[in-house]
C-alpha cells in the first residue's frame, strides 16, 4: 500500500497535536515570609547596572499541589537570586540577567509533600523587577521570571514565578534590604508516557514511508 505524503505529514502533525494537549497539569506552590539582599545598592536605592544583585533568604514553602502547611510550620524552603542589574533601577523598576541565578525548593517530607530537592533550577531570560506601588514609605515590587530546572524525579521542566516584595521605608531601602510578602510559582512538564507514545508513533510513521521505498 502506497501511503501519501500530505497523509503521513497529517499523522505527524495529530501526534504533536496530542502531545501538547496532554501535557501534565502544572505544580503549583507558594511561598511566604523570608527576605531579600540587594547587593550595591548605592546612593538613593538605585543599584548599579553590572554588579548588584538579589537574593533571598528564610522564604517559608506553604504551599505544594493543595498540600498547605499546618499553621507555625512549613513545607520547606524557597530560594532564588539573580544575575547583574541590566538595565533600569531597583528604586524605579528594572531588569536582572537571569545568568548565574538559582531557584530552588526544597522540601522536609512531613506532610506529604516530596522530601530534599523538589524543583533545583534557574531564571531564563529576563528577570523583571516592577514597581507596583507606594504607601507612605513602603513600596511595594514585583520580582517575575521563567525557570528551567529538574523535579525531584529527575524530570527537566519549565515554569514561571512571582514574587511580591515590600521594602518599608528609605532606611531599608538604601540598605538593600526587602521582605517577601508572597510568591507564586507554577511548574509544568510533559507526561512521560505520553513521550513514549510520541515516539512509537514516529517509529511506525518511519515503518511507512520504508514499507513504501524498499517493498
Amino acid at each position: 500500500m502506497r501511503i501519501s505524503k500530505v497523509t503521513i505529514f497529517a499523522l505527524i502533525l495529530s501526534l504533536l497535536s496530542f502531545v501538547s494537549a496532554a501535557s501534565a497539569d502544572p505544580i503549583t506552590l507558594t511561598n511566604l515570609f523570608g527576605t531579600i539582599n540587594i547587593s550595591d545598592i548605592g546612593v538613593g536605592g538605585m543599584g548599579t547596572t553590572g554588579s548588584t544583585t538579589i537574593t533571598s533568604h528564610g522564604s517559608e514553602l506553604t504551599n505544594f499541589e493543595g498540600i498547605t502547611a499546618p499553621h507555625g510550620h512549613s513545607l520547606g524552603y524557597v530560594g532564588f537570586s539573580t544575575g547583574v542589574l541590566e538595565s533600569g533601577s531597583v528604586l524605579n523598576g528594572g531588569v536582572f540577567s537571569s545568568t548565574g541565578s538559582t531557584f530552588d525548593v526544597i522540601g522536609k517530607g512531613k506532610f506529604g509533600q516530596p522530601k530534599g530537592n523538589i524543583f533545583i533550577g534557574s531564571f531564563v531570560g529576563p528577570i523583571d523587577w516592577t514597581f507596583i506601588s507606594q504607601n507612605k514609605q513602603e513600596r511595594t515590587y514585583t520580582l517575575t521570571g521563567e525557570l528551567s530546572g529538574t523535579l525531584w524525579n529527575g524530570r527537566f521542566t519549565t515554569g514561571y514565578t512571582t514574587q511580591t516584595i515590600n521594602i518599608l521605608n528609605k532606611n531599608q531601602l538604601n540598605g538593600g534590604v526587602g521582605h517577601i510578602g508572597l510568591g507564586s510559582t507554577s511548574i509544568s512538564a510533559p507526561e512521560p508516557g505520553t513521550l513514549g507514545l510520541l515516539g512509537t508513533g514516529l517509529v511506525g510513521i518511519a515503518g511507512m514511508f520504508r514499507r513504501k521505498y524498499f517493498s
